[in-house]
This record gives C-alpha cells, structure tokens and sequence, in this order.
C-alpha cells in the first residue's frame, strides 16, 4: 500500500504469517511487491530491495511539501558532516512467499531468495542524513602496521570489529578494514576465495592492494536468474576473477556465509566474518571478524590427517566446502590439506541447506551448537540461572508463540552445557535478545537508512507480538559503537551477573529457521534453507578451566588478556514498554 504525507510518499510491502517450512509452496499466500519511487539509479551490484532503497534514500532526500529539509537532528550527527535522507521502509522478512519471490526476481531483486538481508525495517520517520562526499572511497583510519602488532598476542582470541567512520579514534585502534585484512603485510597473496552475500565486484577488487588484484579471485555467491546475470556482467571484465554459484535447492534460501579463503606464498589464512562485499557494511555498521593465524604449509609427503587441531576444525571446513558439490571448491579442498591447522582455538559452527536425517542431523545448524556444547563446554553450578544471549540484524517468522520454536528446539540447543542429563524445563533458563530499537537506528551515523540492513516486517512482528517481550536496545559504549548499527550476529551464554560468559558465537546467521534450522516430522528430520558460517569459542581452548570467560570491561583495553572482548554492553537494556508496541503504532500511522 502506497501512503502520501507531508514527509513524502512511502509504501509498504506485506509478508506472509508462517515461515515457508510450515506450508507448502502451493499453499503460499501471494504478496505485493516493494514498490520503488524516484528515477535516481541504484547501486550496480545485485542487492536486496532493502539496500536499494536504502541506496536511493541516501541519494536523494525527500523534500517536505514547501520545498525544506526536515530539521530533526540526530545526536550522533555531531560526529560528521550533516547529513538528509529519508527514512526506511516496511517489507518481508526471510520468509517471504513464493510468488513475491518470483515477482521480485523479474524485475532484478536478488534471486537467491529474500534472506537476512532481503528487507528493509520500518520506515516513515524522517531524519537529516545525507552521506558525505567521501563515502564511497573509504579507506582504514589507522595504519595497517597497527594491525599487523595486533597479531601477534595483543588478542589471542582473534576477534575483530571493523573500523567505523565517525567515531573516536581510540575505538578504532583495535579494528580492521577489509584493506589490513589483504595487506601484503599479511602475506604474499597467490590466490583467494570470497564467499558471501551481497557482493560489488568492483569495489571489492579494489580493496585488494595493486600488486594483488589481478591473483586469481574466486567469488562464491548464490545469485540466480537476472541477479546472477548482472554478476557476471559485473565480473566480465576481470579476466582473474571466476564465479562459483552455491546451489540452494531449498525454496527461501540464502547463501549468507562470509568467509575469505587467502591463499599466501607463505600460507593459509582464513576470515570468518559478517559484513557484505559492499562499501556499506565497512563504513559505519559494527561488524565482526575472526582472522585466523597464518597455517604453514605441511612437509612434503605429510598425512592427510596431518595438521589437525584439538577442535578439529581443518576436518570441518573441508566438509563445508565439500557440501557445496562443487567441483571449483574441491581446488581449495586440496589446498586446505596441504596446511597445518593446529594452531586454531575455535570450533566452526556452519548450515549448509538440506534435510537431514539421524547423526546428519548433528553436522549443521542448532544441533551441530548442541553438540558442540555438550561434548566441549564446561557444566556451572546453577547454570539454569545463566541467561541465553542472541543479537542479530534479522527476524524470521518464528511461530505463534515461544515454544514453537524460539524456546524449545533452539533454545534447548544454546542452554546444553557438558554431558548434563538433566533437561531443563521451558521457564528455567531466560533468553534476552539484542536488536536495535527505532530509537537506537534514529540515533544511529546512518539515519534511518541503516534500517536497510535491520529488516523486520511489520506483519512478521504483528504475528509474533510475544516475541517484544525478549528484545533488549542495542547499547556499544565499550566499543564506542553505540551509533554503528549491527549487523554482527553474536550468541553467548551469560552469568546472571553478566560478568562470566560460558562460550560466544560470532556467525553471520540471525535469528531464523532458515539459518539455524528446524525440526520436520515430529523431531527425526532437520531442515536447513541457508548457508551460514561462525566460530564458537571456549574457554577450554585458551586455558580456562573454570569453564567461563571473565567479560572485558573495556573492548579494547589491554588487561587482563584473557577476558573477552564482547562488543556491546551487558547487561542489556530491556525495551520501555512503550517501544515494544512501536508495531501497533505504526500500522495506526499507516491506516
């Protein structure tokens, strides 16, 4: 439905009630599409509607009827130049229906499907946010030798943010742009493999330094019909460049893993992260990354069990890679044999799409956390009082109410906790979930825009209006991000103090059956939609025998090394009950 006002027109787009795993294709209630206004071209990379309009609203601001600007400043603005755009708009979540999907493929959406990333957040509100000259030219705001020293034992966890424009310099001194991540500094690059999401060829061959970008590049995508089109089209000129599309037999699904494969003269390195190949994801969000060690090459004549690590992680990578079935993939496969991975601390925790049966159902997914947790963490004393944490930049459709899913399957997989054969009943263990408010996007260095990449339709969340009782601000002063949007996914299970964590996930999937999965035909089958990719730490593996982590006051202060840098505030803030029915108020705005 298309809205007039005084801020502009706007336009709604409705998604259906139940995810798609609960209804047949056939079954599915058909949708309207998210209508785009204005002639202003878009971004030249296959994108979501969200990031499109997103796009556009940063190009070109609504004007009020009078030919003025709106005045509304948000106080982060201070930080950067002024800034006018528009606000964001209402679309599906990662459910959508079939026929929209169909609909918004013909007319060049992403084909892969409307995942995570597929939508834009509530729009309507407007505020002065206009992008600087500079934006699109991005650079990183301290010097890469400064990455460099952070190798080498300033974090053993090796967890990352990704530098943010606009904030104090001393919360970027511990981050990296995607440039650190491919300096010759750390390696001589001969080859690499991206996989991800949303991807712009040519911003990201130029990340690369000069002497790198024309090493042989593989990008991993799942691009389909016009989208995989425009990618090739986009790619066709970079004769180094080779695209490996990820098959996604599964209706709805994604390919949301992000990952880099860095191939070096002198090793291996492997980057597990959240953020787009897009300009966008490295400027103002809060991102997260796990940068690997440097893995030497093996002896000659090495076994090809050779180089494994306690967490048996080089083994798990290459059964990611192999579940691609792509012959292109196997290339890396090899190359991953020839390196000594015993180094790695961390588990690696992916889904990858499908539906499995018996000890496949443990491969993937929640119950491969499940597993991991009850043959690896560490049983606390009074440990049903330790609350689940979850943070993310998506919402699926999660069920009518909390024990379709939200507080059975799933968080029956985040509570394990050693070989504990107690089962915990549904009210024992509390689950907070972090995502920001209209008020925190409001605030945010980006505007309202940000919300492009926050998408939770407003007919999604009327059909789970439980679920506004869990939600928790998105708070960052120990990283100084509280103005940079999320778009890091982190789980974890906190002390009830919030001074101790049991383990942390950092993995690009959110908060949906899709990417975590969900169980089909009374429990014996697990379904998959999507790719994802995250690194599970605990405290086992640095060292830690008491079973927990002690939470980092400061992120990136020095002392004490071994405490962990969680990126937001715990503990976190409850939602004003006035915010929890900010749906309800803006359907009454619409109607």
């Amino acid at each position: 439905m298309s809205q007039g006002s005084e801020h502009g027109k706007w336009t709604v787009s409705s998604s259906d009630d139940e995810s798609a795993g609960e209804q047949t294709n056939s079954q599915m209630p058909s949708t309207s599409l998210l209508q785009q206004t204005g002639q202003e071209k878009g971004p030249r990379y296959p994108c979501s509607e969200a990031r499109k309009a997103a796009h556009k609203r940063k190009a070109s601001p609504l004007e009020h009827s009078d030919g003025s600007f709106p005045q509304e400043v948000a106080p982060a603005q201070k930080q950067k130049p002024s800034q006018e755009g528009l606000g964001w708009c209402l679309s599906s979540s990662d459910d959508d229906d079939e026929d929209d999907l169909k609909e918004r493929r013909g007319k060049g959406g992403a084909a892969a499907g409307v995942g995570q990333e597929e939508h834009c957040a509530p729009k309507g509100i407007l505020s002065n946010h206009k992008l600087p000259p500079s934006y699109e030219t991005t650079e990183p705001s301290d010097r890469v030798q400064d990455a460099w020293d952070l190798l080498n034992g300033r974090n053993p966890f090796r967890f990352f943010l990704t530098k943010v424009k606009g904030i104090k310099a001393k919360y970027n001194s511990g981050s990296l742009h995607i440039k650190d991540i491919l300096s010759p500094l750390f390696g001589t690059l001969v080859s690499s493999a991206q996989f991800n999401y949303c991807i712009d060829v040519e911003w990201l061959v130029k990340q690369y330094p000069k002497e790198f970008r024309d090493k042989p590049l593989l990008i991993i995508h799942g691009e389909k019909r016009e989208s995989k089109a425009a990618l090739h089209e986009e790619a066709h000129p970079y004769k180094n460049v080779r695209l490996c599309q990820a098959k996604l037999d599964i209706a709805f699904g994604t390919h949301h893993t992000k990952m880099m494969l860095l191939h070096y003269e002198e090793g291996l390195r492997v980057v597990i992260h959240t953020s787009n190949l897009i300009d966008d994801d490295w400027y103002q969000k809060t991102q997260g990354i796990w940068l690997s060690p440097l893995y030497p090459k093996l002896p000659l004549g090495a076994a090809e069990a050779a180089g494994e690590s306690r967490t048996n992680f080089k083994c798990d990578l290459i059964s990611y890679l192999r579940s691609y079935g792509s012959p292109t993939l196997n290339e890396w496969v090899e190359i991953i044999k020839q390196h000594d991975f015993s180094e790695t601390r961390v588990y690696l925790l992916g889904s990858t799409p499908g539906r499995y049966q018996g000890s496949e159902k443990e491969k993937w997914g929640h119950l491969r956390l499940r597993k991991l947790l009850k043959e690896h963490a560490t049983q606390l004393p009074d440990q049903h009082s330790w609350p689940v944490i979850g943070q993310f930049s998506s919402i699926g459709s999660l069920g009518a109410d909390h024990s379709k899913w939200l507080c059975s399957e799933f968080r029956d997989s985040l509570i394990s906790l050693g070989n504990n054969t107690k089962t915990l009943s549904n009210h024992d263990v509390p689950v907070h979930l972090v995502y920001p408010s209209v008020d925190n996007v409001r605030q945010s260095l980006e505007g309202y825009p940000a919300g492009g990449s926050l998408p939770y339709s407003i007919q999604t969340a009327q059909k789970q209006l439980w679920l506004h009782s869990y939600f928790h601000k998105w708070s960052a002063e120990t990283s100084g991000r509280s103005h940079a949007m999320p778009h890091v996914k982190t789980y974890m299970r906190s002390s009830p103090d919030f001074q101790k964590i049991a383990w942390f996930l950092v993995t690009s999937a959110n908060l949906s059956k899709a990417a975590w999965g969900v169980f089909e035909k009374n429990g014996t089958q697990m379904m998959i939609r999507s790719y994802e990719l995250g690194v599970l730490f605990l405290p086992s593996e640095f060292g830690l025998d008491a079973g927990y982590f002690q939470v980092k006051e400061n992120m990136f202060s020095d002392e004490p090394v071994l405490a962990f840098p969680v990126p937001y505030d715990l503990p976190p803030e409850k939602y004003e009950s006035k915010v929890s029915k900010i749906w309800k108020g803006l359907q009454d705005f619409i109607q």
